[in-house]
This record gives structure tokens, C-alpha cells and sequence, in this order.
């Protein structure tokens, strides 16, 4: 029997999401300890053995390697995939991270993060973090025409990724956004309706 899996983090960042929802994808057993032990001061923190991870895209992308014969194939490497099938895995993770982050994340920490912290949200980042995200939205419309998930016909990183930030988004008046966009939403549909998702999602609470 080997160490149980550790994460540190708190189950309602999103950053911590993503990497629960990897876990949960694949049934890997963790214990989650609310401690913050990055050296930038960042959540989550994943402790394996004797490895220490920090970054959540990178832990999630370690996971999906170690456990790439456990649930869904998260990177697209089973079964004598072709390198271009695995390349657009990482093209759209590339996306989300460099695109879809940089509009979606100042957005919720106005719309969301700021009113629990008592402070009060700036309506003009709102707006035009806003429409930064509308231009990224419309390009998943077009790509989400010729394709069931972002990379390809099979659930991904590339998907899974989104989850945490949209989660938040669809309880905000700027869900419709998403709902403004039939194949948007009903990628959101369909991703948000996993097991494992909801299993995530559970945790995602505010106090």
C-alpha cells in the first residue's frame, strides 16, 4: 500500500477544484488538509510520497499521467492514440490557461469573491473582463460546432479545466454568457453533469 495522497487547499478555490476534480475523475483516495504550504503562497499543494506539486494545471496534468489507466482518458494517450489527438488535448488547455483565465478569474473576484469579503465589486472590471470573455466564448461556440468537447469527441483537461470557473459564473447574472451560446451551454451541460464534477462541486461552498 502506498501514502495516501495529501492536497492542501481549500475545497472552494478554484484552483483546488480543478485538482479535486482530476482526483475524482480518476477515484484516486486523498485526504485534503486546509493548510497552505506553496512558496508563492498559492493553494493547492499536492503531496505524493515524496513529491511535492504546486500549480494546479501541472498537478492536474501529473495526475492524469500517473493514473492514465483509471477513468477517463484525460489526455487522450490510450489505446494507440495519434499524436495530433493528444497535441489538441494540450492546444485547448494552452487556451484556457493563456484566454479563458485571464478574462474569467478578475471577473469572479468581483462578482464573487469580493462580496463575501464584505468589500464591494467594481462594476467597470465586471464589464470589461466582461467582454474579454465574450470574445473567448464565441471562439468555443465555433469550435464547440465541430466538436462534442474542446478536444475532440472524448472529455478532457481541455474540459476539465473550465469547470471551476464557470461553476461560479453560471450563479452569477454573467451566466448568461454561457447561455447566450447553445453549444456553450450545452457543453456546460453536459461537463457539469458528471459524477465526479458533482462530487467536486459539492465542496465548492463559501462560509
Amino acid at each position: 500500500m502506498g501514502s495516501v495522497v495529501k492536497l492542501h487547499g481549500l475545497p472552494m478555490s478554484t484552483n483546488t477544484a480543478r485538482v479535486i476534480a482530476v482526483l475524482n475523475e480518476k477515484g484516486v483516495d486523498f485526504e485534503l488538509v486546509p493548510v497552505d504550504l506553496s512558496p508563492f503562497g498559492q493553494v493547492p499543494v499536492l503531496e505524493d510520497g515524496d513529491l511535492k506539486l504546486f500549480e494546479s494545471r501541472a498537478i492536474s496534468k501529473y495526475l492524469a499521467e500517473k493514473h492514465s489507466d483509471a477513468g477517463a482518458d484525460l489526455l487522450l494517450r490510450r489505446g494507440g492514440r495519434s499524436l495530433a489527438e493528444s497535441a489538441t488535448v494540450e492546444l485547448w488547455v494552452e487556451v484556457e490557461s493563456k484566454h479563458f483565465d485571464p478574462a474569467i478569474s478578475p471577473l469572479l473576484y468581483e462578482a464573487v469573491v469580493k462580496p463575501v469579503l464584505g468589500q464591494a465589486t467594481d462594476e467597470a472590471v465586471v464589464e470589461a473582463k466582461a467582454a474579454e470573455l465574450e470574445k473567448v466564448l464565441d471562439v468555443y461556440e465555433e469550435r464547440l460546432g465541430k466538436a462534442k468537447y474542446l478536444a475532440g469527441d472524448h472529455y478532457t483537461l481541455a474540459d476539465l479545466h473550465h469547470q471551476p470557473y464557470l461553476f461560479y459564473l453560471m450563479k452569477t447574472a454573467k451566466a448568461e454568457l454561457v447561455e447566450s451560446r447553445p453549444r456553450v451551454l450545452a457543453w456546460w451541460n453536459d461537463i457539469s453533469a458528471r459524477a465526479p464534477w458533482l462530487k467536486t462541486a459539492e465542496g465548492m461552498k463559501f462560509p
